[in-house]
C-alpha cells in the first residue's frame, strides 16, 4: 500500500489550479516586471493581479501586500522592520510563549541587539489569556500572536488582542501561516505574515502585509522593488500559483473544513481510546479543523515517528523529546502537557478516511511494540 502523507502543518501537496497556473505563468510572467517593454508589462500585470487576489481573501489592500521568499522571512521582515520603525516607541517586543520558531528567533535578534523581549504564558489548551497579553503590551513597541499554534492548531484571540492593544497605541503583528485559506483572518492586526505553500501554493513564496499608517523601516539594504519592503526580483509564476491556490481553497474551505474536522475528531477520540497511557493535546474546539497532536507515555518519541514511517505513514512531531534527549518542543513546555512520544498529524485535501483507517489500525500495535522494547532494556 502507499505512503500516507499526514503532515499537512509542514506543508500541503501543489494544489491542481496551483500547477495550471503556474505552467502558464512561466511562459508569460519570466521578464522583468519592473521593466517597460512588453514582456515587462506582462509580468507586472501577472503580479499585480496575483497581489489582487492574495490581499482580498487576507483582508488586506493591493498596496500593503509584499512577495518574499517565505513565511519565515516574512514574520522575520514583518518584526525586525515594525520595530525599526517604532525605535521612538520603546524597544519592548511582546509575544506569546508558543509563537513560530522564526517570531522567537526574530525575538531573539532583537535581544541580541539590547532590545527586550517579553514573552506571555499560555493555558494548558496553549491560549493566551487577552487581559495579561494586553497587560504585558503596555508600552511596547510591537506585539505579535499567531492565529492558530501549527504544533497543537490552538486559535488565539487575535481580533480581542488586536482591540486591546490598538487602545494601547501598539502595533500587532500576526502569524497566519497555518490558518490562511482555511479560516477567515482575524480583524485588526497591523502586520500579518504568510506561507504560500501551507495552503497549496508553490514552496518559496512568503507574503508580508503592511497595513497603510504602520510604522515599518526594512532591516535590510536599500532596493526599490516591492515597495521597497523586499529586495529582488520577485518570482512572478509562483506569485501567480500562490494566488490561484488561495482561490481555490477559499471556494473549497466550507466543505474541506467540516470534512477534516469530523475526521480529526474521529483521530481524538480514537486514540485516546485504543492506546492508554496517551494524552490528545490541544482543544476539542476552537482549534484548527485538520490537525490533532497527541502523546504516548513511556514511548520513545524518533522511534515511534521511525516505525509510522517504515509502516507508510508521514508525520511530525511537536516534541524532539526521546528516552536520551529529554528536550520538549517549547510549546508542548509552555502548555504544561506531556511531551513524550509525540505525533502531530494534519490532514489534507487528499487525505481520505480509509488512510485514517489505516493510522488507527495500526497505531495501538506500534505502541505496544515500543513499549515492550523499553521494558526491556
Amino acid at each position: 500500500m502507499g505512503s500516507v502523507y499526514l503532515d499537512a502543518a509542514a506543508g500541503v501537496p501543489l494544489h491542481p489550479a496551483a500547477a495550471e497556473a503556474l505552467t502558464a505563468a512561466v511562459a508569460d510572467g519570466w521578464a522583468d516586471p519592473a521593466k517597460l517593454y512588453g514582456a515587462g508589462r506582462r509580468s507586472s500585470l501577472l503580479l499585480d493581479g496575483a497581489r489582487e487576489e492574495i490581499a482580498e481573501v487576507l483582508g488586506a489592500r493591493p498596496d500593503e501586500l509584499a512577495f518574499c521568499g517565505s513565511g519565515t522571512q516574512a514574520a522575520h521582515l514583518a518584526i525586525l522592520g515594525g520595530l525599526a520603525g517604532r525605535r521612538r516607541a520603546g524597544t519592548r517586543f511582546v509575544h506569546s510563549a508558543v509563537e513560530h520558531s522564526c517570531v522567537l528567533h526574530a525575538a531573539e535578534r532583537h535581544a541580541a541587539a539590547g532590545g527586550e523581549a517579553v514573552s506571555v504564558p499560555v493555558d494548558r489548551d496553549g491560549r493566551v489569556d487577552v487581559a495579561a497579553f494586553a497587560a504585558a503590551a503596555d508600552g511596547a513597541a510591537l506585539a505579535s500572536l499567531m492565529t492558530a499554534n501549527h504544533e497543537v492548531g490552538t486559535l488565539q484571540p487575535v481580533a480581542e488582542v488586536a482591540a486591546a492593544c490598538r487602545d494601547l497605541g501598539v502595533p500587532l503583528h500576526t502569524d497566519a501561516a497555518q490558518s490562511a485559506g482555511r479560516l477567515p483572518v482575524p480583524a485588526g492586526w497591523s502586520l500579518l505574515s504568510a506561507s504560500a505553500h501551507k495552503w497549496g501554493g508553490p514552496p518559496g513564496v512568503g507574503v508580508l502585509a503592511v497595513r497603510t499608517g504602520t510604522r515599518w523601516r526594512s532591516p535590510l539594504p536599500a532596493d526599490e522593488r516591492e515597495r521597497g519592503r523586499v529586495p529582488g526580483f520577485p518570482n512572478v509564476p509562483a506569485a501567480v500559483a500562490a494566488a490561484a491556490a488561495l482561490r481555490a481553497v477559499r471556494t473549497e474551505a466550507a466543505a474541506e473544513n467540516a470534512r477534516l474536522s469530523a475526521l480529526v475528531d474521529r483521530i481524538r477520540a480514537e486514540v485516546a481510546a485504543r492506546v492508554p497511557d496517551v494524552e490528545v493535546v490541544g482543544p476539542a474546539t476552537g482549534r484548527l479543523p485538520h490537525l490533532v497532536t497527541f502523546s504516548c507515555l513511556y514511548v520513545d518519541g524518533e522511534a515511534l515517528l521511525h516505525e509510522l514511517d517504515r509502516r507508510g505513514f508521514a508525520v511530525s512531531s511537536g516534541s524532539s523529546c526521546t528516552s536520551s534527549t529529554l528536550t520538549p518542543s517549547h510549546v508542548l513546555e509552555a502548555m504544561g502537557v506531556l511531551s513524550h512520544g509525540n505525533v502531530r498529524v494534519s490532514l489534507h485535501r487528499y487525505t481520505t478516511e480509509a488512510d485514517v483507517d489505516r493510522f488507527l489500525a495500526v497505531l495501538p500495535g506500534i505502541v505496544a511494540d515500543l513499549r515492550t522494547g523499553l521494558e526491556g532494556l
